[in-house]
């Protein structure tokens, strides 16, 4: 027997002791399975209030940030009334249930003075009330409360309703429970992520973005060899951010503040490229009417990053390693030598190994550029630094062009996480870039990507180009907006885009969107 703060006189049942334990019974096995298989609350109130017949069921959880408690679910209030319905501790009922731990039966609302009538002010419609108000608890905390109501007189056996709902509060517990511990968990993660930021805020370099595991472990080999003398080769593929690495590298050196030279070895005609690297002098070759210093002259004392270096020819391979063996070097035309007081940076995409085999890079000069190797992971490796990389751009470009961008939408995120990059980071920028621009309400959505990224996979439409399917895909994307704003609540959703819940139902149902994707 479940004792009580509070005892009524009850009306006799209109149901048979037969015929209300089987109806009670079967109704505790279905809210089971709905607790078990969703752990959704509002199907929970709903259930409870359809199969026992209460005109009114409430549920109230804990804020964690106010500490008052406010409805979370109800079962036959108006939309706009549920958020009056908050209470502190001994204030009301609900209050006195929180406060004591213990059910309270009310047999007549309109008789009960501690009844606030806050959500729904029950005088006002003409009819009586019997009211149970039953508390949540995880452990002995009370979490939240659980409450029904139905006309004074209708099936009034509140004693036998006030255990039904107590171990319907049961269940709702166990949900509250995984609730609370996902949030704690979440609590951690978020705490985890925060000491992580501080611990690599003096390792990562100012301009390298990215908090993944292959991209620490770049940080700290820069961290590492940042401080010597000695050549580093940067590799991986185009985009993926070589040069920033190279920066980095001398921004940590003693060279920090002495010239930073680069060279887009690729990007140099092979007939030039020498004498952009060593310089020349004066009568050297056709064209050549002064002397002119090279980029190893102009590096001098700091660092020379060259990009691309496996693109060099034999001959100026010979010189190069001519400067990494002696520290010296002659101009183009020149028979003086040059002492080289610099370091040497170099990147590369291809396959030195290969080259190597083939005889087409010098297998001494590899060598003595892979002195120490740091390599470049691709943008696809490290999915979990895509969103970061393209809010960083966000900010940049909007900063840049005078705009407030805010945020990207949950499609647009899902495009971007579900594109393979192989462009890498450059290319994530350069759409980043371009939304911005495109953008005219603050938010980057998905016709605001590429076409390269409107894939049917991606969007979810097999005809892109129709003028129904961009529709379609709009439509999806403020509902998902919506539903991520409301945390999956359905019928906030709706009342946010101006929806009955059965058309936003039926809407979501057509998209095949799954609101607890967004419960928090």
């Amino acid at each position: 027997m479940v004792g009580f703060a509070e005892t009524t006189q009850t009306s006799p049942p209109p149901l048979s002791l037969v015929e209300r334990d089987s109806r009670d019974l079967s109704t505790l096995v279905e809210l089971s399975q709905v607790v078990g298989a969703s752990n959704s609350l509002a199907e929970v109130v709903s259930t409870l209030a359809a199969r026992l017949g209460f005109d009114f069921a409430t549920l109230t959880l804990r804020d964690p940030e106010t500490g008052e408690f406010k409805i979370e679910e109800a079962h036959g209030l108006p939309s706009a009334n549920i958020r009056k319905g908050r209470y502190r501790s001994g204030e009301g009922v609900i209050g006195k249930v929180i406060e004591t731990g213990k059910p309270i039966l009310v047999p007549s609302v309109a008789n009960e003075p501690r009844f606030l009538h806050r959500a729904l002010d029950l005088r006002e419609r003409g009819t009586d009330y019997s009211y149970i108000c039953v508390p949540i608890k995880v452990g002995t905390d009370v979490v939240g409360t659980l409450s029904a109501e139905r006309a004074h007189g209708e099936d009034a056996s509140m004693g036998q309703d006030a255990r039904v709902l107590q171990i319907i509060s049961s269940m709702v517990a166990l949900a509250v429970r995984m609730r609370l511990q996902g949030r704690e968990e979440r609590r951690q993660l978020e705490e985890e992520n925060v000491r992580l930021h501080i611990k690599l805020k003096d390792r990562r370099p100012n301009r390298l973005v990215g908090d993944d595991k292959r991209m620490r472990e770049v940080y700290a080999q820069v961290a590492q060899v940042a401080p010597s003398a000695t050549t580093v080769l940067i590799r991986g593929e185009s985009g993926t951010g070589k040069e920033l690495v190279a920066e980095a590298i001398h921004e940590a050196s003693d060279r920090k503040g002495k010239p930073f030279v680069k060279v887009n070895c690729a990007a140099l005609p092979e007939s030039i490229l020498e004498s952009e690297l060593f310089g020349h002098e004066r009568g050297a070759f056709t064209g050549a009417i002064t002397t002119r210093k090279g980029r190893f002259e102009l590096a001098e004392g700091g660092t020379i990053f060259l990009d691309e270096v496996g693109d060099f020819s034999p001959a100026t391979q010979v010189k190069l390693l001519r400067v990494l063996q002696e520290r010296e070097f002659e101009r183009l035309g020149g028979s003086k030598t040059i002492p080289a007081d610099i370091r040497v940076l170099a990147a590369t995409n291809r396959d030195l190994e290969a080259l190597t085999k083939a005889g087409l890079f010098r297998e001494d000069l590899y060598y003595r550029l892979n002195v120490f190797e740091i390599t470049m992971p691709p943008l696809r490796e490290r999915r979990s630094d895509i969103l970061l990389l393209a809010n960083h751009f966000v900010e940049k470009y909007s900063r840049q062009n005078g705009k407030s961008v805010r945020r990207i939408s949950t499609p647009a995120i899902d495009m971007l996480m579900a594109y393979h990059w192989p462009g890498n980071v450059r290319e994530l920028e350069n759409c980043i870039e371009r939304a911005v621009l495109l953008t005219s309400d603050d938010v980057i959505r998905a016709h605001h990507l590429p076409p390269t990224l409107q894939t049917a996979e991606a969007t979810g439409t097999a005809h892109p180009g129709t003028l129904q399917a961009a529709l379609d895909n709009l439509e999806r994307e403020l509902l998902v907006d919506a539903l991520k704003q409301h945390r999956g609540n359905k019928a906030g959703a709706a009342r946010s885009l101006g929806l009955t819940e059965r058309v936003m139902g039926l809407r979501v149902n057509r998209h095949n969107i799954d609101p607890r994707r967004y419960k928090t």
